[in-house]
């Protein structure tokens, strides 16, 4: 992250607007980036929607096919605090190390889930000879209470899958349709992969009480009978108690939701906090080589510097 988000600054409602009747939705269109070589499309932070529940990041990376001497995704030591990383693979498999000492490879299908919590630092790259990548990498904000709990790293390599109609469904946190995924989670969350082979409509039942979105991976897709292209990000808000949505064939979505987290965080670069000032700590702290990041002697290149603080101490 190169800029300052703030909760605070949200101008929008949690609400989706009911013209004539019928309850909106929020299109927000992507900002595309390159993170480690891979290009990907950013929907969350955005100016329109800063956080869905506890979800305050989302990237869609790839697909990407690797040509030549690429070496493909390779992303140097970098801390976060306050937070979870949350990482969706689809296609091919990288590499996760990090300073507690894990290294784990991600495979189509898994999730690999990393607590920042105080304070680590991880490393990400393509297996050797990897010819291809495509995956949803996510942030979850961790509520107040829980931001310097004790870093940890957890791989789920199964998760609860079903079939409704045409539609795979993987869930990847949290409770769906009577379906409950190992996930670590700090607030109530959900997320869930739809991959549809020939294409197929179906209603999702969703909780009032959360807010929703949908954010299309490959295909168009149809949401309450508007289009939403690939990486255009549908905000369904609060108040809904279902959603109906049309995928094609070959097309894959994943929602995201959870109970609107009520705090307000600042992220910049690479960490989340609740003040400025424990965002400034983190910052020195990683500038000045502190124990408190530890260090990956196994990953052969440079470490990440940040760019320079938004604010003074």
């Amino acid at each position: 992250m190169s800029n300052l988000v703030n909760e605070a600054d949200l101008s929008s409602s949690l609400d989706c607007p009911i013209v004539d009747g019928k309850r909106q939705v929020q299109h927000v269109a992507p900002r595309s980036a390159d993170v480690g070589g891979i290009p990907v499309n950013r929907v969350l932070p955005s100016r329109h929607r800063r956080l869905i529940g506890a979800w305050c990041f989302l990237d869609h990376a790839g697909p990407a096919v690797f040509k030549g001497d690429s070496r493909g995704l390779r992303v140097g030591p970098h801390p976060h605090i306050g937070l979870q990383t949350f990482t969706w693979m689809i296609e091919g498999e990288v590499l996760h190390r990090d300073s507690l000492g894990n290294e784990q490879v991600i495979r189509p299908g898994q999730v690999n889930l990393m607590t920042a919590g105080r304070g680590i630092s991880h490393t990400e790259e393509s297996v050797p000879g990897e010819s291809q990548l495509h995956a949803a990498q996510l942030w979850i904000a961790l509520p107040e209470a829980h931001r310097r709990t004790d870093p940890r790293f957890d791989h789920y390599p199964t998760l609860p899958q079903w079939r409704e109609g045409e539609v795979e469904m993987t869930l990847l946190t949290g409770e769906f349709a009577g379906h409950r995924a190992p996930t670590l989670a700090f607030s109530p969350l959900v997320g869930l992969d739809l991959a549809a082979s020939s294409g197929g409509k179906l209603e999702l039942p969703l909780h009032e009480d959360f807010e929703y979105g949908l954010l299309p991976l490959e295909g168009e897709l149809e949401i309450e009978g508007e289009r939403f292209a690939a990486n255009e990000l549908a905000y369904l808000g609060r108040g809904r108690s279902q959603v109906t949505l049309e995928l094609p064939a070959g097309g894959r979505a994943i929602l995201v939701g959870g109970e609107p987290l009520g705090e307000e965080i600042l992220i910049w670069w690479n960490f989340v906090g609740h003040s400025k000032a424990e965002i400034i700590d983190a910052q020195r702290d990683w500038e000045a080589g502190s124990e408190r990041f530890g260090s990956i002697p196994q990953f052969d290149g440079k470490r990440l510097e940040p760019p320079p603080l938004p604010w003074k101490a």
